[in-house]
């Protein structure tokens, strides 16, 4: 019973220290520049990056679909 007691308030210190550690980071940022400035060129707003993760989440799903057809028809 001594060894939860002593696991609780730990842990209630603990996350103590990293919520003032995160509030300290909060306050340390500087405020930037605001934003984009008026020269700076419109982004295309279709864009979206597609990465190689993409590709590999899609064959992996057409694998996977392609196993449970192959399993239903083996039944």
């Amino acid at each position: 019973m001594r060894n939860a007691t002593f696991l609780r308030q730990f842990a209630a210190a603990a996350s103590l220290v990293l919520a003032i550690g995160t509030a300290q980071q909060a306050w340390a940022q500087t405020p930037g520049t605001g934003g984009p400035t008026p020269t700076d060129p419109i982004p295309d707003p279709t864009a979206v990056p597609i990465d190689g993760g993409a590709s590999i989440l899609l064959a992996g799903s057409v694998a996977y679909g392609l196993r449970k057809l192959r399993q239903r028809r083996n039944k």
